[in-house]
């Protein structure tokens, strides 16, 4: 048994630690370990909620959004009396009221190409939770360049998709499924096209469930494999995902060296020939 498991731990995690998979060596691991969740709403709530019931050691949550009374339909961490407080606050208070174990980092801000890097390469682990494709290229990016493992997840209506690039230079990157942004407008976001209220809560489950895989170098992760689950029709499909040896940032001939060499606004587009 780790000897710096107290008694509070041991009875917390207890049903983590009877699990001849997991065992005291792989709740030390989850302890141990860092995660960023980049974004704290429909998707970030249950994984935030989740890692920190799991004893992820430290959480870092990044959002520049208040809480508003539409959220309250899905962002699951966030109360009526958080509403016009920061989300990183109201995130911040419902990790440490659910978990004392976790240390919990707040960034206030929206990620960009100034504090992208800094911010990625501070964790172990990333969960790209946001609902912009800006963001999603961002964390991609300056995930897959310095080698950093993370899940992305996606939702709309009815619909979610879910998948991890593991970032060991051998499976693909977010950019081999899509190299750049679809036009602006084209896509409309849940403020205008809606969502299932328990929708992100599915995904976020399976992303926080890749995520202490992760941690415990456990299992199989979803590299090279994108699940696409239907709420509507209660149907999931696994799309085979390869590596695109023309993808700007992983393939033979990046033509993405560095965050500074991509536009991240519009069509998140490649460095001008």
């Amino acid at each position: 048994m780790r000897p710096d498991l107290d008694p509070e731990q041991l009875d917390r995690y207890s049903r983590h630690i009877i699990m001849d998979d997991v065992g005291p060596e792989g709740q030390a691991a989850l302890l141990d370990s860092s995660v960023l969740v980049v974004g704290a709403g429909g998707l970030g709530s249950p994984v935030l909620q989740y890692l920190a019931a799991a004893g992820i050691g430290r959480l870092g949550v990044v959002d520049d959004d208040v809480v508003e009374r539409s959220n309250l339909q899905r962002q699951v961490i966030h109360r009526d009396d958080d509403i016009g407080r920061p989300k990183v606050d109201s995130a911040r208070e419902f990790v440490t009221g659910l978990n004392p174990d976790v240390t919990v980092d707040t960034h206030e801000v929206r990620l960009s190409k100034e504090n992208v890097r800094d911010l990625v390469t501070d964790y172990d682990i990333v969960v790209d939770a946001s609902d912009n494709f800006e963001t999603r290229f961002l964390v991609n990016d300056a995930c897959t360049l310095a080698g950093i493992p993370f899940s992305h997840g996606a939702i709309f209506r009815f619909e979610g998709q879910v998948t991890t690039f593991t970032g060991d230079g051998e499976g693909p990157c977010y950019r081999c499924l899509f190299p750049e942004a679809p036009p602006a407008g084209t896509v409309p976001d849940c403020a205008t096209a809606g969502v299932l209220g328990v929708l992100p809560g599915t995904i976020g489950c399976i992303q926080a469930t890749e995520v202490v895989k992760l941690a415990m170098d456990y299992g199989e992760p979803l590299d090279g494999r994108l699940l696409a689950y239907d709420a509507a029709e209660m149907t999931v499909d696994e799309v085979p995902v390869a590596p695109n040896p023309d993808c700007p940032v992983c393939g033979d001939d990046p033509a993405i060296g560095s965050i500074d060499e991509a536009t991240y606004e519009g069509r998140c587009s490649l460095p001008a020939e």
